[in-house]
């Protein structure tokens, strides 16, 4: 796993970090300190270029979504770093669509709302499953975003309304 790209084991990996053999956990306490300092430089960076209005702010951030995505959905963070790097996705997810929204992908709404929902930050969750709602409705991406928001927040009645939604769809 170690000789490949990391970044899509890091769960993994970090599993290995309870390992009875102290050669195997400490070898992977050093990968994944390294892939997550790596992780920490590389969103640091490209956060920077976006907010100081790089003329390839927009493609940056696009690629920033994906990247840090890819590495928060395995939550191999403290929750306390996990909610900081969310809050840097969810302002950069905010400059896309600000600036030129029909850039959003349905996989970005759904990224976001995810990571929002993990931290159980629900309105802001709901911010973007109503934004997803209006710009690709009957995607699947999108119900599934709100049905787990509204499981996830006890909202039954919205819960079934969306559930009878995707049933006519």
């Amino acid at each position: 796993v170690v000789r490949g790209d990391i970044r899509k084991s890091l769960s993994s990996i970090a599993l290995a970090l309870n390992s009875e053999d102290s050669e195997t956990a400490h070898y992977a306490a050093s990968v994944l300190q390294d892939a997550l300092n790596d992780f920490r430089f590389h969103v640091q960076k490209q956060y920077k270029a976006i907010l100081e209005g790089d003329e390839n702010r927009l493609v940056y951030a696009e690629m920033l979504v994906d990247y840090m995505n890819e590495v928060l959905e395995q939550r191999v963070f403290t929750d306390m770093e996990q909610k900081s790097f969310v809050d840097i996705l969810n302002q950069v997810c905010e400059i896309i669509y600000k600036e030129k929204r029909e850039q959003m992908t349905s996989a970005m709404y759904e990224a976001v709302s995810l990571r929002l929902l993990e931290i159980q930050d629900y309105d802001g969750c709901a911010k973007w499953c109503e934004r997803a709602e209006y710009q690709y409705p009957n995607t699947l991406a999108t119900y599934t975003c709100q049905l787990k928001l509204y499981f996830s927040s006890g909202q039954k009645r919205k819960f079934f309304a969306v559930v009878e939604e995707l049933k006519k769809s």
